[in-house]
């Protein structure tokens, strides 16, 4: 029992502290496309993880070698790819190979064969809402093929090592996908902090000096109405709107960093999903059509959630106003409403065709002053993003340069009235 039970222990602690260490190197974060540097590292301790399981096995039959190697082989290519995945199975399929032995083919057959099925269903386990789910259909699916290579191939060993040897298994790799997606949900939200104290840089910024301004900026506009009003001169006639329109402006982005530091009291009420929805797409489908963009509503159910209706039309419009935007001629915009009954959330996805955006942008988008347009102020963004968290939502982006943008807005769900 005590042979068995200690090298598996061993092999579990090094898997365990592999991940750990992963996430110092380069901490875990969803939807940023890792660079060719992250992959190397990425495959190079789960290489490291894996031989050092292989250094210590169970051995129970000869020069049969039993151990976890597997489960780093699976982890490291179910969430960072192809290239670190297969790092990691060519340095265990060599290792295998130079130890030798009667069985060392079967060793590299199940080493390959846990990076082949991985890597084709990587894909189906990353869009899945319930990752420990699918992940433990994925290893059931490998389970069957790899007893079915031993049970042909290898002396059949005693059923109680069995249960205890593939228990283990189990159990390590479902309690690493716990503790990454933990992880991933744990630097969110030290991301989430950050991004709350810059919010706060500039709520102090705009409480300091946007009373002070506002105030001289009323009466120049007051008066370059009345001075036009009875001038002679035709230039000043001429320019004298285009000056009140920039004041205008001036005035709205000083607005917008007040909404940023002190936003308007929320008035909390069961708010129909579907009815802001829609009066958002009513409101903008005429700067949609001067713009050449269709907005489709495709509506899945009477949702409802708990929040201001004022402000999360504001938050709505402004998804969509900059979808529109991102279009350079013709485009499309669909917003998808659905539930997740599992998680009792409901997810807004506002979805356009335009230019897209480079994962630096997407890194920053949101941030305060950041903007990728030409005239914008960055405040659009973080705002909305502002409103969302004070819903108790998050609110995430993908994009990529040329096929456009996806905004989801998640919020928690209430049920129907």
């Amino acid at each position: 029992m005590v042979t068995l039970v200690k090298p598996l222990l061993v092999n579990i602690t090094i898997l365990f502290s592999f991940t750990f260490n992963g996430n110092l190197f380069f901490p875990y974060q969803t939807k940023t496309l890792l660079t060719f540097k992250q992959k190397l590292i990425y495959g190079l301790l789960g290489s490291f993880g894996a031989l050092l399981c292989m250094f210590y096995p169970i051995e129970v039959l000869g020069e049969t070698h039993f151990d976890l190697r597997m489960v780093a082989i699976m982890i490291v290519t179910l969430y960072t790819g192809w290239l670190p995945g297969s790092i990691v199975m060519l340095s265990t399929v060599i290792t295998r190979y130079l130890i030798g032995g009667q069985f060392f083919f079967i060793g590299i057959m199940i080493s390959i064969l846990a990076f082949v099925i991985t890597l084709s269903l990587r894909r189906v386990f990353l869009n899945s809402k319930h990752r420990m789910v699918t992940g433990s259909f994925i290893l059931f699916f490998y389970f069957y093929l790899y007893i079915s290579i031993i049970a042909t191939s290898v002396i059949f060993l005693d059923t109680f090592f069995y249960l205890t040897y593939f228990a283990a298994f189990y159990l390590t790799f479902i309690a690493l996908i716990f503790v990454i997606e933990s992880l991933f949900r744990t630097n969110k939200q030290i991301s989430e902090m950050v991004y709350m104290d810059k919010l706060t840089m500039v709520g102090q910024l705009a409480a300091s000096i946007a009373h002070e301004i506002r105030n001289p900026l009323s009466t120049v506009r007051g008066f370059i109405q009345y001075l036009s009003q009875d001038t002679a001169d035709e230039s000043f006639k001429k320019f004298s709107p285009l000056i009140i329109e920039e004041l205008d402006r001036t005035n709205s982005i000083i607005t917008n960093y007040l909404k940023a530091s002190k936003p308007e009291q929320f008035h909390l009420a069961n708010v129909p999903l579907h009815g802001v929805i829609q009066d958002c797409v009513m409101l903008m489908r005429p700067l949609a059509s001067y713009s050449n963009v269709v907005i489709e509503y495709g509506n899945k159910g009477p949702f409802y959630v708990r929040g201001d209706e004022h402000h999360l039309k504001q938050a709505i419009m402004n998804v969509i106003k900059n979808g529109i935007e991102s279009v350079p001629e013709k485009g499309k915009i669909q917003i998808v409403t659905s539930a997740d009954y599992f998680h009792n959330t409901v997810e807004i996805t506002i979805a356009d065709n335009g230019r897209g955006m480079t994962s630096e942008q997407l890194e920053n988008i949101g941030l305060p002053f950041y903007t990728t347009k030409t005239k914008g102020t960055g405040l659009g963004s973080m705002v909305t993003n502002k409103i969302i968290r004070e819903m108790h939502g998050t609110i995430e982006y993908d994009s990529e340069t040329g096929n456009g943008t996806t905004v989801k807005i998640i919020l928690p769900l209430l049920k129907s009235d």
